[in-house]
């Protein structure tokens, strides 16, 4: 391998084997992405929920989204008590990836299988937190928060740090997005779900009296997270950085972050960290890729080429 490319390559591959757990970041599920069902699945290829997802402002989307979910006690408690992501931060990270890139570029039947196999991972997931309140990873009232958080997350990352909507998407693309990734919700078990970014303000915002603080040991975890060299630790301490300007006003206060809206003139800094990683790791993503060649719309994965 020629010297000036071998730099590059080594970042692709620990970054891929961080997201994915596989340093070609084509683990199995990948794989079948390209492999499973026929034709498109939930979202429209190359439509709104599609490039949102192929943006790696999910990267800082991720985080903002983990430290407001975690802003609800029960929701919290289901987390630490049924994982083991204090052991393992990084396949936590891969399992919660699973999920994203399955349910938007696999096909229907992958994504319905996928949203099964997350079904049966939640009917365990159950008991009291610190306080003696019941919860249940599917009761639909937390599916609800987890999705309202979540999508609320990777709206204002994408807004704020990612590529500029194609014009093609026309002005309300937010609205489209918060409709349509509603189906994954859906498909676990979540009900009543707002389809306007105005609506998903509003449904947030109802949260309000429910939200505690994040305990300081979580917020440590979520914004500098054990088991990074050196490089990787000012690079994630960008992004964690970032998240927490793009946490909504609801949770910011219990997550001790600044929350939206401040300090700005740090997020175009971020984004170019994000748009030199991306000129490291190629224009789309190895779950993209797969999507592509199932659908017949771009060439075979480095992995299939490999045999």
């Amino acid at each position: 391998m020629p010297v000036g490319t071998a730099l590059p390559e080594a970042v692709r591959a620990r970054f891929r084997a961080r997201v994915s757990g596989d340093p070609d970041g084509a683990p199995g599920w990948v794989r079948d992405i390209a492999t499973v069902g026929e034709g498109p699945g939930w979202f429209e290829p190359d439509g709104v929920v599609w490039w949102v997802h192929g943006d790696l402002a999910t990267l800082v989307g991720g985080v903002a989204a983990l430290l407001g979910q975690a802003a609800h006690p029960r929701a919290l408690a289901g987390v630490q008590r049924h994982s083991a992501y204090l052991d393992d931060p990084w396949a936590r990270l891969a399992g919660t990836a699973r999920w994203l890139v399955v349910t938007t570029f696999g096909s229907a039947e992958l994504a319905e299988r996928e949203a099964a196999r997350v079904r049966g991972r939640h009917t365990v997931v159950r008991g009291v937190d610190a306080a003696g309140r019941p919860y249940s990873a599917g009761d639909p009232d937390l599916l609800r928060w987890v999705h309202l958080a979540f999508t609320d997350a990777f709206l204002a990352a994408q807004r704020s740090v990612g590529r500029p909507a194609p014009a093609c998407f026309g002005r309300r693309w937010p609205d489209t997005y918060v409709a349509e990734w509603a189906r994954s919700a859906r498909a676990l078990g979540a009900t009543d779900l707002p389809e306007t970014a105005a609506g998903l303000a509003e449904a947030l915002a109802a949260y309000r009296p429910v939200l505690e603080p994040v305990p300081p040991e979580v917020r440590a975890f979520l914004t500098a997270p054990p088991g990074l060299g050196a490089a990787e630790q000012v690079f994630y301490g960008g992004l964690a950085g970032a998240a927490g300007l793009l946490v909504s006003p609801v949770m910011a206060g219990c997550a001790g972050v600044p929350g939206r809206g401040r300090d700005v003139l740090r997020l175009p800094v971020t984004r170019a960290q994000l748009r030199g990683l991306q000129l490291v790791l190629g224009p789309r993503s190895p779950s993209e890729e797969a999507a592509r060649w199932r659908l017949g719309r771009g060439p075979a994965p480095a992995w299939v080429r490999g045999g």
